[in-house]
C-alpha cells in the first residue's frame, strides 16, 4: 500500500521532527550538527516526507563530482513498507533527471533486506563492500550505485 506524502524540502525548523525519527530508527544516529551541516549546504537535496505536520520520513543526498550521495535515508517505524522511501528517491532522481554527469550512490547495511530490495527496485545495483564500516556492530556495508537517466 503507498502511503501520500507531501514532499518538500527540509528547514532548520524541521530538526527536532528529524531528530525524532533519526533516534528511533538507527543504534548510532546522526548529530543534530550534521543534519545542520547537510541542511545548510546549497548543493544538497534535503526531502522531507510529510502527512499534515507529521514528519513520516526524511532523505539527506550530497552533491559530489560525479555523484549523488545518498547519505540518510529513515523512515518512521509505523510508515515502513508503505512506499514513503521509494516516493523519496523518485522525487530526488525527477530533481536530479537533467544531470546526466551523476550517477547516485549509497551505502546499506548488509542485513537490511527490505532497503537492498528497494534500491535494486530503483535501479541500484553492487558495486563493493565496505568491510566493518557501522561502528555500532562493525557490520559491512553494501556499497551500491546507479547510474544516471539517459536524456531522451
Amino acid at each position: 500500500m503507498i502511503t501520500a506524502v507531501e514532499l518538500r524540502p527540509l528547514k532548520t525548523s524541521d530538526l527536532d521532527a528529524i531528530e525524532v525519527v533519526e533516534r528511533a530508527s538507527y543504534p548510532t544516529p546522526w548529530s543534530r550538527s550534521m543534519f545542520a551541516g547537510e541542511l545548510s549546504k546549497p548543493s544538497g537535496i534535503c526531502l522531507g516526507a510529510f502527512q499534515g505536520e507529521d514528519m513520516l520520513g526524511y532523505l539527506i543526498v550530497a552533491r559530489y563530482v560525479d555523484a549523488w550521495h545518498v547519505m540518510n535515508v529513515a523512515v518512521d517505524a509505523p510508515w515502513r513498507g508503505r512506499g514513503v522511501a521509494r516516493q523519496m528517491l523518485e522525487r530526488l532522481f525527477e530533481l536530479t533527471g537533467e544531470d546526466v554527469d551523476r550517477g547516485y550512490t549509497l551505502e546499506v547495511r548488509v542485513s537490511n533486506d527490505s532497503a537492498i530490495g528497494l534500491y535494486r527496485d530503483l535501479g541500484f545495483v553492487e558495486t563493493g563492500v565496505r568491510r566493518g564500516y557501522y561502528t555500532d556492530n562493525r557490520e559491512d556495508a553494501l556499497i551500491m550505485w546507479r547510474d544516471p537517466e539517459p536524456v531522451s
